[in-house]
């Protein structure tokens, strides 16, 4: 067995993670969840998530013959809400392709929506013991520094590299549970010791043999994604008011926000009045302007202008895609997590207090 390999598996027992929700069982449902939920995401905010889900989605098929309206309430605030969409469409395939059983292989995983190397890999290793290596951005580092592999870990080549290495680094056998134990020695020391920044280089049980530390180049390997300014953005949300109620629709299911409901969109410059007479036929107040919020997505930042606006007492024509909600009431459904703050602070007093936030592009 590898230095790496052994070093790992005797370090975890005393040293790594034992106690989350999801190692308390090998249901490989349950693991799905877990590590569809983990990606781009920490434990901290992923765990009342994850016991959430369960509870109301407590196995595939319930999962599969939900309404995606109510998967996404649930994802609403974790971000990145193209994993709850593919979670779905996942589950549906699992049931009508699989029966409703759990694919039993990594290759056969990875043929699921969401799901790519390295997390079904680590489907197939805890909940089926398979020997399979993974490769996510923590596992990333450890690499890196250990073998003094320097570039960035997201070009193609070095990605090459670094999977030639953890395929060459897995135990051998499956003696003892080690490649599970192997496995989440490896997630722990990369989310716990071998941190991006701030790294317990005297904690690490590869120290004695970690390149970067002998070259002293810890905090330069692996380097950083190259970065360009982010393009900025300018949008109008419309809060829109009759007796109380707020109008939402429901955004495409693909691009930013996809599949949930949010207040209609304005490009900047357009005239309000006549947006809301020639969208849904309705005569609007003038506007009374919020005070502006700041978010950011992966590419890009956007500066989001919130105008209410009181609709005149003509009662409103239905419209597909459209529902009017008390603003309590919008906040049982996926909404985005700027909306939900713009809720809160303005509608909802005491709550919350309404702050820039960041989610990314999903």
């Amino acid at each position: 067995m590898s230095f790496l390999a052994e070093s790992l598996i005797r370090w975890h027992p005393l040293n790594g993670r034992h106690d989350l929700p999801w190692q308390q069982n090998r249901d490989p449902y349950a693991i799905w969840i877990s590590e569809i939920m983990l990606q781009q995401t920490q434990v901290s905010t992923v765990i009342p998530y994850y016991q959430r889900f369960l509870q109301t989605f407590p196995a595939v098929d319930r999962l599969a013959n939900a309404p995606l309206d109510d998967v996404l309430a649930l994802w609403s605030g974790l971000g990145y809400y193209s994993r709850a969409r593919n979670l779905h469409a996942a589950a549906q395939r699992i049931v009508q392709e699989h029966q409703g059983q759990f694919p039993g292989s990594r290759e056969l995983i990875q043929q699921l929506p969401g799901i790519g190397r390295s997390t079904a890999a680590a489907i197939a290793v805890f909940a089926f013991g398979q020997r399979e290596a993974i490769l996510d951005g923590n596992v990333k580092r450890i690499f890196a520094r250990f073998f003094g592999i320097e570039g960035y870990p997201g070009q193609s080549k070095i990605q090459k590299l670094l999977w030639q290495k953890a395929e060459a680094a897995l135990p051998a056998g499956h003696r003892g549970g080690h490649i599970e134990i192997y496995t989440q020695a490896l997630m722990d020391l990369g989310a716990t010791v071998c941190t991006r920044s701030k790294p317990q280089c005297g904690l690490c049980p590869l120290q004695p043999q970690c390149l970067a530390w002998q070259q002293q180049r810890v905090m330069q390997i692996p380097a950083a994604k190259p970065r360009q300014p982010l393009p900025r953005k300018e949008t109008v949300l419309l809060l829109l008011q009759h007796h109380q109620r707020l109008l939402l629709e429901k955004r495409p299911s693909d691009g930013i926000w996809g599949g949930l409901w949010c207040p209609p969109e304005m490009t900047m410059g357009t005239n309000i009045v006549n947006y809301c007479q020639q969208q849904w036929g309705i005569s609007v107040q003038p506007p009374v302007e919020l005070p502006a919020l700041d978010h950011q997505f992966t590419h890009y930042k956007l500066r989001i202008y919130p105008q209410l606006l009181q609709v005149t007492p003509n009662n409103p024509a239905a419209h597909p895609d459209c529902i009017w909600l008390k603003p309590a009431e919008a906040l049982e459904l996926g909404i985005p997590a700027p909306v939900r703050a713009l809720l809160k602070q303005n509608f909802l007093t005491g709550q919350s207090s309404f702050s820039p936030c960041s989610e990314y592009h999903g």
